[in-house]
């Protein structure tokens, strides 16, 4: 039993020995050459800065400032003037039998817009008929009587009420005739519709009737058969945010630009600011009058209205010349850091900035990206077409 201990511990002494021993010769890693191997990253060439050799070719303009009022630009849409906007009712309830005009046609006052086929017709002629039959016959009664009165047959009282029976059958008969005239019915004449008219000059920008429709207050059908406007005048709502309110006042100017004529300006007026706002934008609806002698605007156009404040700010203008636009966007061109090279040439950078309104002398206005007093290209489609040369 003795050997067997002292072997084990032979044998564990013989193991400690070994693993000190390897421990200790063992050469230290090296960390670096664990991982993987460092990637050394070569910048890219700036895409937006150019080399020219001849950079005199081009020469520089400083950018200048102008004083402006403050302008605030918003957008909108082209609408009727409510004023101005008649509906076309038909005062006969029946049915459609004929449209004579249509949605987006220009009618003239006591044009024919559409016929009525109505019971409401024969009415009114049998109403009138009556009353012709019971004038004529008060007529006759008043002309006895007044006979008899001459020979003494009957008392002054009698001549009276046939009178005032008279008098009666006539107003009957003036208010059936007015009944056929309200109805378009020529009473010498009379037809099987009713004939509904344009009660004005305009633009029919609304119709809610077709052939064989009901029509008139008293069917299911529409009562507003049509909708005229007159466009010589219109409003153009915008939606001014709250934060630009203190800009807006009544009676002030405003021009109007529309999309479809980019380079016209419509002047106009504002005469309404509305009084509450929208709950989810904080918008106020500002209505601005315009004058539409041509009709050039039309309901429904896109339009950007800009209104000009009292104060005035100062703005950077360049000349119009110096703006490229590519890309959708607009550019400059300003002299690189370190321009010149050893070997003469010249390096420029293309700078993003934001173009404004063309102002007088060929200048344009620029409202972000270089400063006053920044030096630019003057010609920069020169430059671009060297460029790319």
């Amino acid at each position: 039993m003795d050997q067997i201990v002292a072997v084990r511990l032979v044998t564990a002494f013989t193991c400690l020995t070994l693993i000190t021993t390897t421990g200790c010769n063992r050469t230290p890693s090296d960390p670096s050459k664990e991982g993987p191997s460092a990637v050394t990253v070569q910048p890219d060439a700036d895409p937006a800065l150019v080399q020219v050799l001849n950079p005199s070719a081009f020469p520089l303009v400083a950018a200048a400032s102008y004083q402006a009022p403050t302008k605030l630009n918003v957008t909108g849409t082209v609408n009727p003037d409510v004023s101005r906007t008649i509906p076309v009712i038909s005062i006969a309830s029946g049915r459609v039998v004929a449209i004579h005009a249509r949605l987006g046609d220009s009618v003239k006052k006591g044009e024919l817009l559409m016929e009525v086929q109505s019971n409401d017709v024969a009415s009114a002629f049998s109403a009138y008929l009556k009353t012709v039959n019971d004038e004529h016959l008060t007529q006759t009664q008043l002309n006895r009587a007044r006979l008899l009165l001459d020979k003494g047959a009957i008392p002054a009282s009698q001549l009276e009420i046939a009178q005032n029976a008279e008098d009666d059958a006539k107003s009957a008969l003036v208010a059936a005739e007015q009944q056929l005239h309200v109805l378009g019915v020529d009473k010498d004449h009379p037809g099987e519709t009713v004939k509904v008219t344009s009660p004005a000059n305009g633009i029919i920008i609304a119709q809610n009737v077709t052939d064989a429709a009901a029509a008139g207050v008293n069917y299911s059908g529409s009562a507003n058969a049509f909708t005229i406007a007159d466009l010589s005048r219109v409003w153009v709502i915008c939606d001014v945010y709250e934060n630009d309110l203190a800009q807006v006042h009544l009676g002030d100017k405003a021009e109007i630009r529309l999309t479809a004529y980019p380079g016209k300006v419509f002047p106009g007026v504002i005469s309404d600011i509305g009084a509450v706002l929208d709950p989810s934008l904080h918008t106020a609806k500002v209505r601005i009058v315009v004058a539409n002698p041509v009709s050039l605007m039309r309901v429904g156009m896109f339009a950007t209205a800009s209104f000009f404040g009292k104060a005035t700010q100062t703005h950077t203008s360049v000349p119009a010349t110096a703006i490229l636009h590519l890309h959708d966007r607009d550019w400059v061109y300003v002299p690189a850091a370190g321009a010149a090279s050893a070997d003469g040439a010249g390096n420029f950078r293309r700078v993003a900035v934001e173009a404004g309104d063309m102002l007088p002398n060929g200048m344009q206005q620029v409202t972000s990206g270089i400063n006053i007093g920044q030096q630019v290209v003057s010609n920069a489609l020169t430059l671009q077409n060297a460029v790319d040369q």
